[in-house]
């Protein structure tokens, strides 16, 4: 069984996340030179197939790594990253690799790089075939078993653009981005869409429930139509809170750059209120205040006062982890780092692998222990019993 990865395990060494990494990666690589390999015979009219593995341990700048190195049966085949007899991986190789899976560089950027520091003449279709290899990785990693219970999921989705059938069309990538029982981060899965809507988040819920997910303490949600009602179709006994900061940016759309400032200082007052019946009058002065001009506002707050309020039945440290969905986009922000710069993917399994592999290269920054886990821990205990505490 793999050894699970703790909070403050080292980035490198034998037991760092980066080796791991690597040499999933190596191996991966490895296999898609084989798989190119074979694919180039059988155009050739040979019949030429796998041939079992050579298993040996190399060095890299990162660790000892452990490799699996595909042979074929006529033996012709020579692989270019780590050759037959090589027991180091070559310096600087292994950011090479990284930087192929997860930095967002086209073919022709990594054929370059190979070229100039290593003088190695790699083919695109093997790079290709070498980046295909993940999506195994991908689809078990997607289907992977959870836990029973979590204590929070975040619920969100980014957009990108995908080529199809000669047309640039839109693609949605949701994330559902948890925090364990423990208080640990984890991505839960990536699944993309045409679109964003409620039904398919519908799915998606039942996919976590089909993988193992029998009980969910909050969810963290943007204000789309239908959230509520699919969450409570899956899991009705999860307490839902909408975010507060889509809710302000949706409530000051249309408020004049003049009064922007005081609109947003005056819902303040509702949202950092020391519970609801403050929050309540707070929103009654909002609405003596501006109704004459923003009239629409408040009726918004109204519409979804129980999921906008729902924190308030708790204390600060859980008001601080589920008021807003920052967490999950500050995972996206890791995304669009690296993608910023891209214009349209070639397809969709081009997008998914680079979302994967630049989320997996970057777990550092998002993989963490919440804020403040200890009180919120105690107060889970105190609220949920044995709901929670049977999940320990």
């Amino acid at each position: 069984m793999e050894k699970k990865k703790s909070h403050g395990d080292p980035i490198v060494g034998e037991d760092g996340i980066f080796t791991d990494l690597l040499q999933a990666m190596v191996n991966a690589s490895l296999e898609g030179e084989m798989d190119y390999h074979l694919l180039q015979d059988a155009q050739e009219g040979k019949s030429n197939r796998r041939n079992g593995h050579i298993e040996k341990n190399v060095r890299s700048r990162v660790g000892p790594i452990q490799i699996r190195t595909p042979r074929d049966r006529e033996g012709s085949h020579d692989p270019l990253l780590i050759k037959k007899w090589e027991r180091e991986l070559g310096a600087g190789m292994d950011h090479v690799i990284l930087s192929l899976y997860a930095r967002g560089q086209s073919v022709e950027d990594v054929r370059h790089q190979l070229r100039e520091l290593y003088g190695l003449e790699v083919s695109a279709g093997t790079i290709s075939a070498v980046t295909d290899r993940v999506l195994e990785e991908i689809v078990t990693w997607q289907q992977r078993p959870l836990a029973s219970c979590y204590a929070v999921i975040y619920l969100d989705a980014i957009h990108f653009k995908v080529r199809n059938q000669g047309k640039i069309e839109s693609r949605a990538a949701y994330s559902t981005y948890a925090i364990t029982v423990d208080g640990e981060r984890d991505l839960l899965g990536l699944y993309l869409s045409e679109t964003e809507g409620s039904n398919q988040w519908g799915l998606i819920l039942e996919d976590l429930k089909r993988r193992g997910v029998e009980d969910v303490l909050f969810f963290c949600v943007d204000g789309l139509s239908g959230f509520k009602d699919v969450i409570e179709q899956v899991f009705p006994l999860s307490i839902i809170q909408r975010c507060i900061v889509h809710m302000v940016r949706n409530s000051t759309r249309f408020v004049s750059e003049k009064d922007i400032r005081a609109v947003c200082s005056d819902l303040r007052q509702i949202y950092t209120s020391q519970d609801r019946i403050q929050a309540e009058l707070a929103l009654e002065s909002f609405g003596a205040k501006w109704d004459h001009k923003y009239k629409e506002i408040r009726p918004k707050w109204e519409k979804n006062w129980d999921e906008l309020m729902a924190f308030m039945d708790y204390g600060q440290d859980i008001r601080r982890m589920i008021y807003t969905t920052n967490p999950v986009e500050a995972l996206h922000r890791v995304i669009r780092k690296v993608t910023k710069s891209k214009g349209a993917w070639i397809n969709e399994k081009g997008l998914i692998k680079q979302l994967y592999l630049t989320l997996m290269y970057n777990q550092k920054s998002w993989k963490k222990k919440a804020f403040g886990w200890t009180t919120v821990q105690r107060e889970l205990v105190n609220k949920f019993g044995d709901r929670y505490e049977k999940n320990l």
